[in-house]
């Protein structure tokens, strides 16, 4: 699930070196943590949150095999 969160920003953004992606656990719940360059913030963000929630949809229709929740938060 990091790998493809990492893809899809990476894919996006002018500074890939500069995405991290962090993983948390809160019950039964997993929560990725986005981190990229200050000026990509809008570009994986997108025009009212378009691709932010493109990418958080991919992440849980692909989590369902694994039968978890699944977040993804932009820092």
């Amino acid at each position: 699930m990091k790998e493809l969160i990492e893809f899809l920003a990476k894919s996006l953004v002018n500074h890939p070196e500069a995405v991290m992606v962090t993983e948390r656990t809160e019950g039964d719940t997993t929560i990725f943590e986005l981190k990229v360059a200050p000026d990509d913030m809008g570009k994986v963000i997108g025009k009212q949150g378009k691709i932010a929630k493109a990418i958080r949809t991919l992440v849980r229709a692909a989590s369902t095999k694994d039968s978890r929740r699944v977040n993804v938060e932009i820092v």
